[in-house]
C-alpha cells in the first residue's frame, strides 16, 4: 500500500484528516435488502469535495432480461417499477412500442385518458420533490410547504387509487389501450382535485418562491451548463433549467399532445443551478394541472365509445424492431423493442431518464461543500430504480 493511501485509509478510521490531505468518503449505500441506494464515491479536502464518482446497480433486477420470457401483458409489471414516482409513464412506453410496431390504433377516448392520467403522474412525482427536499433544506420554514404537497398528492392519489386500484403501481395500461372503463363520475372528481392542488401551489411553492433558507442554499449551487447537459444526456426539468428547451410532448407531441399545443407551455429557466431546477418543477406542476383540465374537458365532450382496440386473447407483435420516446417526469424515457414474431418480446432495451441525470454528478459536485449534497442530489431528479433498471 502506499503512503499516500495509508494517509487516506488513517483519516477514514480515526475520523479525521491532516491539513493537505484528501480523505476518500464513501457516502452510502445502505443494506443490501434496502430500496433506494446511490453511493458516492467522494474525495475530500476538507468539507469540499474534489471529485465523485456515483457507484450504480445496487438496485438493479435484470428486468430487461425477464422481458424476454414474459409476454406483453405481464411485462408491464415490470416496467412500472422502475421509476415508482411515475410508474403510469413507465408502463406508457412499452405499451406505445408495441402498438406502434403492430400497426394497433388506440381509439380517441383511450388517447385522451391516457394523456390525462399521464400528466396527473407527472404532478404527483413533481410533488414528492417539492415536498421532500426544498422543505428539508429550508429546515422549520419548510414545514407548512412539505405540509401542503402531502396533502396535495393525496388528493391526487385518490383519484389515480379509484381508477386503478393502486397508488403507486397502477398495471392500468394494456396494448391497444387502457384496462377498464372511467368510473362514472370520475372526470368530475379529476377536475375537483386538480383545482384543490392549484389553489394550494402558492403553499407548497412558497419555501422554493420566498424562503430566505432556501434560496441561499440553492441559487448558485450546483450550477448545470447547456453543454454539460447534451454531453451527459440530461433531460427533463433539470435539463430545461439550464436552458435547453427540449419537450417531446411539442418537438415530438405523442398521445394528445398536438390537440393541446396552445395549453402545453415548457417551463425553462437559464441560471442551471438548483434554484433554477426547483423553479422549472414548480411551474411545471401549474401547467400539467391545465393539461389534466383540457383533457378531462375534451373526454367528457367525446361521444361514448371504447377505451382500447380488440386485440387477440394471445398477443403477438410482428417481426420487427422499433423505437419509441417519452417525454416522462423525470426526463427523456426511451424504448427500443425488437421482435421475432413472438408474444414476448425478442429484445426489450430501455433508456431511463435517471440513469443520465445521476452521470452528470461527476462533474457537478467537485467544488462543492459537502453541505450542499442535499440540495444538489434533490435537484437532479432521479428514482434510484429507474436509474439501474
Amino acid at each position: 500500500m502506499s503512503a499516500a493511501a495509508q494517509r487516506q485509509v488513517q483519516a477514514v478510521t480515526s475520523g479525521w484528516a491532516a491539513p493537505g490531505t484528501d480523505l476518500v468518503l464513501n457516502l452510502g449505500a445502505g443494506h443490501p435488502s434496502g430500496h433506494g441506494l446511490l453511493r458516492l464515491r467522494l474525495v475530500l479536502d476538507g468539507d469540499r469535495v474534489v471529485s465523485a464518482e456515483p457507484v450504480i446497480g445496487y438496485v438493479h433486477r435484470g428486468a430487461e432480461k425477464l422481458f424476454e420470457a414474459r409476454d406483453y401483458r405481464q411485462i408491464i409489471v415490470l416496467a412500472n417499477r422502475h421509476d415508482w414516482l411515475g410508474a403510469f409513464a413507465s408502463e406508457l412506453g412499452v405499451v406505445l412500442a408495441a402498438e406502434r410496431l403492430a400497426g394497433i390504433e388506440v381509439p380517441p377516448r383511450g388517447v385522451w385518458a391516457r394523456t390525462l392520467l399521464s400528466e396527473l403522474n407527472r404532478v404527483l412525482s413533481h410533488l414528492a420533490f417539492l415536498g421532500s427536499y426544498p422543505p428539508e433544506v429550508a429546515g422549520a420554514a419548510g414545514a407548512g410547504s412539505a405540509g401542503a404537497a402531502r396533502q396535495a398528492r393525496e388528493r391526487l392519489l385518490a383519484v389515480m387509487e379509484e381508477i386503478s386500484g393502486g397508488r403507486m403501481h397502477y398495471m392500468f395500461n394494456r396494448v391497444g389501450g387502457l384496462k377498464e372503463e372511467l368510473p362514472a363520475g370520475w372526470l368530475g372528481r379529476v377536475g375537483a382535485a386538480a383545482a384543490a392542488v392549484r389553489a394550494d401551489l402558492p403553499r407548497i411553492g412558497a419555501v422554493v418562491a420566498g424562503s430566505p433558507a432556501f434560496r441561499s442554499r440553492a441559487a448558485g449551487v450546483g450550477v448545470l451548463s447547456a453543454g454539460q447537459v447534451r454531453q451527459y444526456g440530461v433531460s427533463g426539468p433539470a435539463a430545461r433549467a439550464s436552458g435547453v428547451d427540449f419537450d417531446l410532448r411539442r418537438d415530438e407531441p405523442y398521445l394528445a399532445y398536438a390537440d393541446l399545443a396552445d395549453t402545453l407551455r415548457v417551463v425553462t429557466r437559464a441560471a442551471g443551478d438548483c434554484l433554477a431546477r426547483f423553479e422549472c418543477l414548480l411551474d411545471q406542476v401549474a401547467v400539467s394541472l391545465d393539461l389534466v383540465d383540457a383533457c378531462a374537458s375534451r373526454l367528457a365532450s367525446l361521444p361514448r365509445g371504447p377505451l382500447s382496440a380488440r386485440i387477440p386473447k394471445v398477443l403477438r407483435i410482428p417481426q420487427g424492431h422499433v423505437y419509441t420516446w417519452t417525454e416522462g417526469p423525470l426526463g427523456l424515457s426511451g424504448y427500443y423493442l425488437v421482435s421475432r414474431g413472438g408474444k414476448t418480446p425478442w429484445r426489450l432495451k430501455v433508456r431511463s431518464a435517471s440513469f443520465s441525470n445521476v452521470q452528470v454528478l461527476g462533474e457537478l459536485l467537485p467544488g462543492h461543500r459537502v453541505a450542499d449534497l442535499t440540495t444538489i442530489l434533490g435537484s437532479m431528479f432521479f428514482v434510484v430504480g429507474d436509474m439501474d433498471r
